[in-house]
This record gives structure tokens, sequence and C-alpha cells, in this order.
């Protein structure tokens, strides 16, 4: 008589994938689904054909690594907010202080001193004025690259509303395309906060700059 052996059939859990997530959540996500699919393969592998020894060792090696890259990541992670957090405390001390910068500036109705910095071989320049929106508002003949003082009016001496204006140099050549260089100026700090960049510096008006992109640091003057 025929005798058949019919095994029990297993039936394998299905593991969902993981939505994407970004940074360190990505990688926690990955090491819980690939833990739980180690675990799946362990519980559900056959026994009469179990998984050589040599194939778990190099997935628990796997295993190991993934574990060591999410702590790695953590640290990292706290590494960069403590520098983050140690460069504004050191940046405290500029606020209340004047700062060099070609950022946008504040006019608040009281004339702001710029510092034009030409391009080397210009044979002609004008001072540029933009308002927030980017338009034009003033385009003037430099004659150098002394300090000019801009007393906030428009081409027809009418002057301009408070806000923020940016300013740039518009460099001519002989026959060569114009080009435009940085124009600097003196404003107050307001505020110093953290940013994944470095250290952002909040001016008086609401301007915001890079601390890296300081030109230099003054007392301000007393009013």
């Amino acid at each position: 008589m025929d005798v058949t052996t019919t095994g029990p059939t297993t039936t394998r859990p299905s593991v969902a994938a993981p939505e994407p997530r970004a940074g360190a959540e990505a990688l926690s996500s990955d090491f819980e689904t690939f833990l739980l699919m180690l675990t799946t393969q362990m519980q559900n592998q056959d026994p009469l054909n179990p998984l050589e020894s040599s194939e778990f060792a190099v997935q628990l090696a796997t295993f190991s690594g993934v574990e060591q890259q999410v702590k790695t990541n953590d640290l990292l992670g706290s590494l960069l907010g403590g520098l983050a957090t140690s460069g504004v405390a050191q940046m405290a001390s500029w606020i209340g202080k004047d700062v060099r910068t070609d950022g946008p500036a504040w006019f608040d109705g009281s004339p702001i001193t710029l510092f034009p910095n030409l391009s080397d071989g210009s044979t002609g320049a004008a001072l540029v004025v933009k308002d927030a929106a980017g338009t034009v508002v003033l385009r003037s003949d430099l004659a150098g690259d002394d300090a000019v003082t801009w007393a906030g009016v428009g081409p027809e001496g009418v002057p301009l509303p408070p806000g923020l204006y940016r300013f740039e140099v518009e460099n001519r050549s002989g026959g060569s395309a114009p080009t435009t260089t940085s124009v600097e100026h003196y404003a107050r700090v307001s505020e110093v906060r953290p940013d994944v960049s470095g250290p952002l510096l909040v001016l008086s008006g609401g301007a915001e700059v890079p601390a890296a992109d300081i030109v230099s640091v003054r007392e301000a003057p007393e009013s």
C-alpha cells in the first residue's frame, strides 16, 4: 500500500513595504522591516532543508550594519544640532551691533551709506536700486567706488516708501555686455538664529543674511 505523507501547510505572513520617509526615519523604517523579514524567514524555513549557518551569519552581519548606521546617523544629527546651537551662542554678542553686508537694506526715511564694489577695468558704472519686488526704482551714474549716500528718492526726486531695497553696480566696459557687482552697507542685528547652513542673522527691517556672508562687525554708533 502506498503511503503519501502530507506535510503541514504554512502560510507565510506578508510584510507590507513601509511608505518612503526621509532621514533617520527612513533608515529606522528599513531597520524594522529587515528585522521582521529575518524573523519571518526563521519561523517559516523548511525544517528538512534549513538555512546554512553561514547564511544566517551574513544576514546577522547585515542586521548589525543597519543598526550601526541608524546609531551613527542619530549621533551625527545630535552633533550638527550642537554645532548650530554653539554658533548661535557665539554670535549672540552681535545683537545690537552693525554688520556690513551686501544683502537687502531697510529704508525708513533716513539716508543709507553705500559702499559700491566696481569691477576691475570698468570704464563706467551705475548704481541700480531695486525694491522688494525686484523692480528697478533708480539707476544713477557712479563716479568711482567711494562711499555714496542714498537719500531714498526716485529719479524724479520723489521720496520712496519705507521698505527693503537691494543695490548693485552695473559695470560697463567698452562694447562688452554689462556685468554686476555688489554694494555693501551697514545694518543693525536684531536676532541670531540657527539654520541648516549655519547661523542666520536677522537685521533691522526683517532682512535675513547668513553669518558667513558678513564682511565686518562694528559697534553701533550712538544716536
